[in-house]
């Protein structure tokens, strides 16, 4: 039995640190503001923001604990924990669109007037502030974990876009009820964008194959090695939200080809797959061995 694997995910604390930082500055402007000009966009935007805040810090939280070394207890460490932080950022992501849009639902019963000026200026501050939180992730979006905070940047900067064409629009027309309106498609088109996240987030806690991966090629490729007649027990998870792990019986009637044979395997799953973390049991295909046995007459 072998194994190999590779660690190290991109370091991101610089870019936490100024999403986090930036982010907390216009939570207060926000909701300042959005106070005295009466906006629910504005408000809503506060709020959305302030989950981003929470989101990035857990984020980041989740990026550090994945640099642990592994214990007696956890012997994988703490990387899973990316996985639960992307599955949360999409949970609590889901839950703030939905008070927004049921606060805007109750405003457009009964819009009241709105300072549509300051909504617009405001919310301009939180255009730039977002796109460029956002861009600081930019890179990552192979990591699930950092997709998860550029979406909830990204989300905002719809957001207070959509805010700013409201605000525009209402000092054109005078018409209130367009911020709750406005509230509502954003609310969709956020959760349209986030349903993936969490769709991909849960697989990966429930240790299905990550996306981009193919199990049937994978298997291909190890019975195509030479000497393997058969290939069984194939299992490929997530071990974060950057690693994959393998583990595969492989058949071999000649018995162990030696460990350069190992080690070229776990290369090229690498390099082929991007699998990480292989580990390889190698059988002769002795009718004795349970490993051998069909999956029914296992003990």
């Amino acid at each position: 039995m072998a194994s190999g694997h590779v660690h190290g995910p991109a370091d991101y604390n610089r870019a936490f640190a100024i999403g986090i930082a930036l982010n907390v500055g216009f939570v207060v402007i926000e909701a300042v503001y959005g106070i005295l000009a009466g906006s629910l966009a504005l408000l809503a935007d506060a709020g959305h923001n302030l989950s981003d805040v929470l989101g990035l810090a857990l984020a980041w939280g989740a990026s550090v604990l994945t640099t642990r070394h592994p214990s007696p207890r956890r012997t994988y460490g703490l990387r899973r924990s990316s996985i639960l932080a992307a599955l949360l950022n999409a949970v609590t992501l889901l839950v703030a669109v939905g008070a927004i849009a049921w606060e805007a639902v109750i405003r457009l019963q009964d819009p009241g007037p709105v300072a549509a000026g300051t909504i617009v200026w405001v919310a301009a501050v939180g255009v730039l502030v977002n796109s460029v939180s956002a861009y600081l992730f930019v890179k990552g979006q192979a990591d699930l974990n950092m997709r998860g905070a550029f979406l909830h940047l990204a989300a905002d900067a719809a957001v207070s876009l959509g805010t700013v064409f409201a605000g525009v629009a209402i000092l054109l027309t005078g018409w209130a009820w367009l911020d709750p309106v406005v509230s509502l498609v954003i609310s969709a088109v956020i959760v349209t964008g986030t349903w993936g996240l969490l769709v991909d987030s849960v697989n990966l806690a429930l240790d299905a194959v990550p996306e981009g991966i193919d199990p049937e090629a994978v298997k291909t490729y190890l019975g195509s090695l030479r000497g393997v007649s058969e290939v069984h027990d194939l299992h490929i998870w997530a071990m974060s939200t950057t690693e994959t792990a393998l583990t595969a019986h492989l058949v071999i009637p000649d018995g162990l080809p030696g460990d350069a044979f190992l080690a070229a395997t776990c290369r090229q799953l690498h390099d082929r797959f991007g699998i990480e973390h292989a580990t390889l049991q190698i059988e002769t295909g002795d009718p004795a061995h349970p490993c051998c046995l069909a999956p029914d007459t296992r003990v």
